[in-house]
């Protein structure tokens, strides 16, 4: 199969290079390209200037502010994104809910919220996840009564990303109880502004707050902030964490790593010889580059022939495990190439934190939780030998 962009994508991938290179301010760019996370400032930032053109929700339609691209377009966009390096619109927002809100909201959510989501006036994030149901997402306990126009929400969400920087949660709660546990499940938009809401940082092993537990005691939350219908929430949630392929395998992201990877290796020496001129360094970047670019082809059979002999859930199993494992091993060569230098813990505002070799040991540690958000590797090696074996 050719996988050759047409004239019309390649103007597009051109279009969007020349967008990102005048718009994106050049301080976010010499941050990220270093290793250093985006900041909240600088996704909402971004993001509105992304918005500008609908491409922080690309996929969306244009009465809610999208562009309507296609799912190539879409992941000619990401990939630029990634490769620029450039901050990502928030995938709370664009990827999950927006789309939710389309299939299952009410004209009424959809008219208040999208425009809100797209243009990031208000931060959203998951709280599904609770103590004993991550994996088993059904067996959560959180619940929700109702008394007369509010749900009444008591309970406790854990690893929630970004809950101290969000405005709004989306929420997974327990309406009713049935034999089969998914049952009884409902969705719930929730202010984290109401009275009764606690949140408690978890600060990961990099160092970084980004995780964080979230308490609700006796919170009122108006009914007309659920979502689809009371008790068939757990519809929403399969549409939800199912309904984005694009982008999975951050083709972009591996891509960006592995330049500057090799940009290390050209400058940084070793006995007054840069890194590059060992045969083995070169032959291990030439791996890594090729694995890339299968990586990538893997992604393009999937976006453009979704019915293979696996079938396109189990391709998306290829491309988060293969994409996992590529991501990292490439973090893993940029801190080996930095030595002793990627030891060095320095917090994000402290002296020094913006040298080169800051945030490598950080970006390590992270890399290894990879292999569990979006889904574990152990269970997309269970879907693929499902899959291929029967």
């Amino acid at each position: 199969m050719d996988f050759a962009l047409t004239p019309a994508q390649a103007a597009f991938r051109n279009d969007v290079r020349a967008f990102i290179q005048e718009r994106l301010p050049q301080d976010i760019r010499k941050r990220m390209r270093a290793g250093h996370p985006a900041r909240k400032q600088d996704v909402v930032l971004f993001q509105r200037i992304l918005n500008e053109r609908g491409w922080a929700a690309p996929h969306w339609p244009r009465k809610y502010g999208g562009a309507e691209l296609g799912q190539v377009e879409r992941l000619i966009l990401v990939d630029e994104l990634f490769r620029a390096p450039a901050p990502m619109p928030s995938i709370f927002n664009v990827v999950m809910l927006g789309p939710l809100l389309m299939k299952f909201g009410t004209p009424e959510q959809c008219d208040h919220f999208l425009p809100k989501l797209a243009n990031l006036d208000l931060w959203f994030c998951q709280g599904f996840s609770e103590p004993g149901a991550g994996s088993d997402l059904a067996a959560l306990r959180t619940s929700a009564r109702r008394e007369g126009d509010h749900y009444v929400v008591n309970g406790q969400k854990i690893w929630t990303s970004t809950a101290h920087y969000a405005d709004w949660a989306f929420c997974l709660v327990r309406t009713g109880q049935a034999a089969r546990k998914q049952d009884g499940i409902s969705f719930l938009l929730v202010d984290l502004r109401l009275p009764g809401i606690r949140i408690r940082p978890i600060v990961s092993i990099d160092g970084a707050h980004s995780l964080n537990e979230v308490f609700f005691d006796e919170v009122k939350v108006p009914v007309e902030h659920l979502v689809g219908e009371e008790g068939r929430g757990w519809d929403c949630a399969k549409f939800l964490l199912g309904n984005e392929r694009t982008g999975i395998a951050n083709v972009g992201l591996c891509r960006e790593r592995l330049d500057f990877a090799r940009e290390l290796a050209r400058t940084l020496t070793q006995n007054g010889r840069p890194l590059i001129d060992d045969a083995g360094l070169r032959a291990e970047l030439a791996v890594l580059d090729a694995e890339i670019r299968a990586l990538e082809i893997t992604n393009w059979r999937l976006l453009l022939a979704p019915e293979t002999s696996l079938g396109g859930a189990a391709f998306a199993s290829v491309l988060k495990l293969k994409g996992t494992e590529i991501q990292q091993e490439v973090v893993a060569l940029v801190a080996r190439l930095a030595g002793p230098a990627a030891l060095e813990r320095r917090a994000s505002d402290s002296a020094g934190s913006e040298h080169w070799a800051a945030p490598l040991a950080p970006r390590y540690l992270q890399s290894r939780a990879a292999s569990i958000y979006g889904g574990a590797s152990e269970i997309q090696k269970d879907i693929l030998a499902k899959a291929a074996l029967g």
